[in-house]
């Protein structure tokens, strides 16, 4: 039912009524007694030789630069990353929504909503479906909360900031062992940000010296992050509050935003890099 149905330890756990635990125990006895075996294709979608490359060039404990998707090279990785028992912490992201749409089998870990939600064109999804969406598949819990990521104002954004699920999802941030993140670089079409706001906000953050955000931080080129009537209007979390987390995978495509990808490693938080090769051979190449 796992390999030849596709389908995960929850919905096999509910079929037969067994815990999700047993049916982990089970399939793991078959693959130890060589009922299943699991073959490594040579047709990879990562490419080896620049990851390494890429890994070393950035000081980084992995990176993976994908041939095609980075949202299914994310979705692959994930289940290598986690165990039983971890807190993954999920922002709204283009990719990692796309991201979700993929993953189909993880261990059991509680999943911490950390951005509001968004709305964008083409993706029909929010940051509460994503965090429920994997906490559907892994089998554990989700903390949820509803509240937009781009509030009108600041004051609007402090309002929803003391709703009672907002400050229950915020309450979980130490308890998170691996957050993924998307890195926007600070242009049009690049950023959720950037877009949602105006152009003269635009500009003004830019004066200030913003060079993009993850996860809504935003961040000058030297990693540190930037102050602004922006951010004051965001519902997410910190720069302090990425920097707690032990294990942060950053997420990016595209060569324009190597430049916050670079202000992101040097900010010292992600320990892993999944992008494309246009961004990682813009990265090598600067």
């Amino acid at each position: 039912m796992h390999y030849l149905e596709d389908r995960s330890k929850t919905d096999i756990a509910e079929a037969l009524g067994v815990s999700r635990f047993k049916v982990a125990r089970l399939i793991e006895l078959a693959r130890q007694h060589g009922i299943v075996r699991i073959q490594i294709d040579d047709d990879s979608c990562v490419d080896l030789e620049l990851s390494e490359r890429l890994r070393s060039e950035l000081g980084l404990q992995r990176a993976v630069v994908s041939t095609g998707d980075v949202a299914l090279a994310a979705a692959d990785l994930l289940p290598q990353l986690l165990s039983d028992g971890d807190v993954l912490g999920l922002p709204w992201s283009r990719t990692i929504a796309r991201m979700v749409e993929q993953v189909h089998d993880l261990p059991v870990v509680d999943v911490v909503q950390l951005t509001g939600a968004h709305q964008s064109p083409g993706i029909d999804t929010s940051a509460v479906a994503i965090a429920r969406a994997v906490a559907r598949v892994s089998g554990g819990r989700s903390t949820l909360f509803f509240a937009p990521f781009v509030a009108e104002d600041a004051e609007a954004a402090a309002t929803f900031a003391r709703q009672p699920e907002v400050r229950a999802a915020r309450a979980q941030l130490r308890r998170i062992t691996h957050a993924l993140v998307a890195a926007g670089a600070w242009q049009e079409g690049s950023s959720t940000v950037h877009d949602a706001i105006s152009p003269t906000a635009r500009r003004q953050a830019a004066r200030q010296g913003v060079v993009g955000e993850v996860a809504g931080v935003l961040l000058d080129a030297q990693g540190r992050a930037v102050a602004s009537a922006t951010y004051d209007r965001l519902v997410t979390l910190s720069l302090r509050d990425l920097e707690r987390i032990p294990h942060v995978v950053l997420l990016a495509a595209g060569a324009e935003k190597a430049q916050v990808v670079r202000a992101a490693v040097a900010g010292g938080f992600p320990e892993a890099l999944v992008c494309d090769r246009a961004l990682a051979q813009a990265l090598l190449t600067t």
